[in-house]
């Protein structure tokens, strides 16, 4: 485990974890070893390959890879170690929750974006469709070399408007630097999501792994079983994107939307212009 990540740097870096804002999160540079996540970022299939599993209609356009038997060796003993019980009794300790694995990584794996790629702001499945149990805790690790601040693809999180149930202010923006990690918390009304277009030239890619943790749902706990997506300023007029996120965030009907063969909808060319927004680059 130790070739891969040090426990003393996860604890370090989560020091202002439980206060940070607009939900608990960590941003932690230099996640892990860089030698063995160059070579991690190379394991990734081609863009192209059909192994992937592409999310593509107007509030997202992505591709995931869940799948341990297309993992070659060493992504296969990453994701092993981020599911061990070392990183899981420092995360639970860290948190304050008892913290279980998901071995089948749902929603979790590789994913990878290419240039137009989009993730509109949303909130991830409460409750685990196969065991029960809620998602607590996220760790996103980005290992593209070549992507730059100026190509786009930050990670957008969201202040919660209670009223409308929606994002209110974009509050941070995380650069998906190459070896960075972002931890936060599900459970609080976490919107997140791309704050910025991705502009990237063609064979630059925002690659990413994911790995997520489970806890026992409290008694008001979500029962959502799929994500729960808002739209774009320019999409709240439209009764289309309503009707999309509604059947997304439906366990029933999501599958028959992931994918609508549709140009994704143009995205605005800067950022959301919120006021107080902070930038980690």
């Amino acid at each position: 485990m130790q070739s891969f990540l040090d426990l003393n740097h996860l604890t370090k870096g989560m020091h202002h974890f439980q206060d940070a804002k607009p939900f608990r999160h960590a941003v932690i540079d230099n996640f892990l070893n860089p030698e063995l996540v160059k070579k991690i970022a190379r394991e990734f299939p081609e863009y192209d390959s059909s192994r992937w599993f592409h999310y593509q209609n107007e509030i997202e356009d992505k591709k995931a890879l869940n799948d341990w038997n297309a993992f070659p060796a060493l992504t296969y003993a990453l994701f092993q170690t981020l599911n061990s019980a070392p990183v899981i009794d420092k995360l639970s300790e860290i948190v304050g929750t008892q913290l279980y694995a998901d071995n089948g990584l749902h929603g979790g794996g590789w994913h990878i974006h290419g240039t137009g790629g989009n993730l509109n702001p949303h909130l991830d499945y409460s409750i685990h469709p196969k065991l029960g149990l809620q998602r607590k805790i996220n760790i996103i690790i980005y290992v593209s070399e070549q992507l730059k601040p100026y190509h786009g693809g930050h990670l957008g999180l969201w202040s919660h408007d209670a009223e409308q149930n929606q994002p209110g202010e974009l509050l941070k923006e995380v650069c998906p630097k190459f070896n960075r990690a972002v931890i936060f918390d599900t459970t609080q009304n976490s919107w997140h999501g791309m704050s910025r277009p991705l502009t990237q030239p063609y064979g630059v890619y925002r690659k990413s792994l994911a790995v997520y943790y489970l806890c026992e749902p409290p008694v008001d706990a979500d029962p959502r079983g799929r994500a729960l997506f808002a739209p774009r300023e320019h999409q709240k007029d439209s009764a289309e994107i309503a009707d999309l996120i509604r059947m997304r965030a439906n366990v029933t009907t999501s599958s028959e939307v992931y994918r609508k063969n549709k140009k994704p909808a143009k995205q605005p060319t800067e950022p959301l212009p919120v006021a107080g927004t902070v930038s980690h680059s």
